[in-house]
């Protein structure tokens, strides 16, 4: 009788992606990726811990301004040469500027990695300010200010900033004055960059099929001449919050509300609470706000909550867009939707139904590269660390009614809340 053999299994164990990786360079650049091999192209950005609220009150608008003009010229490329730099090999090139960050971002097939990492820290390290580019990108910027100020949308959550960071770099508009930016030389622009595009501020992020170790090879290359000394960020203290109230007539049809208040920095534990409450306040077709101000009385077309989210301090607001009639009977209702969440606990079949969407907003935000690539760069900036997604689910199922009850509890008060409303003229 044959004696039959046991069957071989052949097990294959697949590494465990997204991985996540970061190296710190000699000159203090920090360098984190995330690789996923399944896909074929990388998203890469060169991040820098500066934004508006670093700059003195006569700068104001100086980190919006030099991200347009390092696209006008650099020690190694002319403006057309960076223009066309990632759009001849089928990708692209755009920079941001916020309140506390920087960032130039590429994004290109995954064989040009190393035009990608070259473009984007070449625009960090070597803009050249040309003068007469300088004079021309005013009148742009002050174009783009009137493109704003056009926009009521836009006014009123500027007018909000002002109104609650009162007098603070944070209460100014990333994008400057009509007075301030007319008045930038270019010793100024060179003299900002010294300060602020320091290596130690410094992060360049990449996500896609790319390996680790291949892009801080490409990083020491790109970031060798970057020598300028560390630069310790002093933020100014945020001043005492005060509520107030502001009202202006513009050449607009429908009036437009703002009420709000100072709410949480990133690093406070309640930041994921007050994700899940602005969930259930605003987010979406099904959150109170749409479903007992537009739906049930037909006040609005536009009406939502929102978050933001600095280093050491934060806000939290509702907007809505409305008949100018209306106004006071909107801002009734929305208090009586933060009155209520301050009162009593949302059911357990609303508060999984938020978590249920944050936690969809965060997993599908993820199907972009783009996202994982600003993901882990904003991580790395602020936390300094990564946070894998299965920490930011387990965070948010944490989550109870009452933690947001009494977030609501702490922020809702109506004597603490802000309003800025922008009413047509008369």
């Amino acid at each position: 009788m044959d004696t039959m053999k046991p069957k071989t299994t052949n097990t294959i164990i697949e590494p465990v992606y997204p991985a996540f990786t970061k190296t710190t360079l000699k000159n203090g650049v920090r360098v984190v990726t995330e690789t996923i091999p399944a896909m074929r192209s990388i998203a890469v950005g060169a991040w820098v811990f500066t934004g508006s609220r670093d700059e003195r009150a006569e700068e104001s608008g100086i980190s919006h301004f030099i991200e347009h003009m390092v696209f006008k010229g650099t020690a190694r490329r002319r403006m057309h040469q960076i223009a066309q730099r990632m759009e001849a090999v089928g990708g692209y090139l755009n920079a941001f500027t916020s309140k506390e960050y920087t960032c130039y971002y590429a994004r290109a097939l995954d064989e040009h990695l190393a035009r990608a990492v070259d473009t984007v820290v070449d625009l960090v390290l070597h803009p050249e300010f040309p003068e007469k580019e300088i004079e021309k990108e005013k009148g742009v910027v002050l174009e783009e200010m009137k493109m704003y100020e056009d926009t009521p949308e836009e006014v009123i959550f500027d007018r909000f900033e002002a109104l609650i960071y009162d007098g603070h770099a944070l209460g100014r508009p990333i994008i400057g004055f009509p007075d301030t930016v007319p008045s930038f030389t270019r010793d100024q622009l060179f003299d900002y960059l010294e300060r602020q595009y320091t290596p130690d501020r410094t992060v360049l992020a990449a996500a896609g099929n790319v390996r680790h170790e291949d892009v801080v090879a490409l990083a020491e290359v790109a970031f060798r001449d970057a020598d300028r000394a560390p630069g310790a960020r002093t933020h100014t203290p945020v001043p005492p919050y005060t509520p107030a109230h502001h009202t202006e007539r513009r050449p607009i049809q429908q009036a437009h509300l703002v009420m709000g208040t100072r709410s949480y920095h990133i690093h406070d534990p309640r930041r994921m609470t007050l994700s899940v409450l602005n969930t259930i306040l605003g987010g979406g077709m099904s959150s109170r706000l749409n479903q007992n101000i537009r739906e049930k009385y037909g006040y609005c077309y536009s009406v939502y909550s929102f978050v933001n989210l600095h280093s050491d301090t934060g806000d939290f607001g509702v907007y809505m867009g409305t008949d100018p009639s209306k106004v006071d009977r909107a801002r009734k209702l929305i208090q009586r939707e933060l009155t209520r969440l301050a009162e009593t606990p949302v059911s357990k079949r609303m508060l999984n139904q938020a978590k249920n969407q944050v936690k969809g907003s965060v997993m599908l935000g993820l199907e972009s590269l783009s996202n994982r690539m600003m993901r882990i760069g904003r991580q790395e900036l602020f936390l300094e660390r990564y946070v894998t997604l299965d920490d930011v689910l387990a965070e948010v199922d944490a989550v109870t009614a009452e933690d947001v009850r009494q977030v609501a509890e702490d922020l809702f008060h109506p004597e603490r809340l802000s309003s800025v409303v922008l009413l047509p003229q008369e």
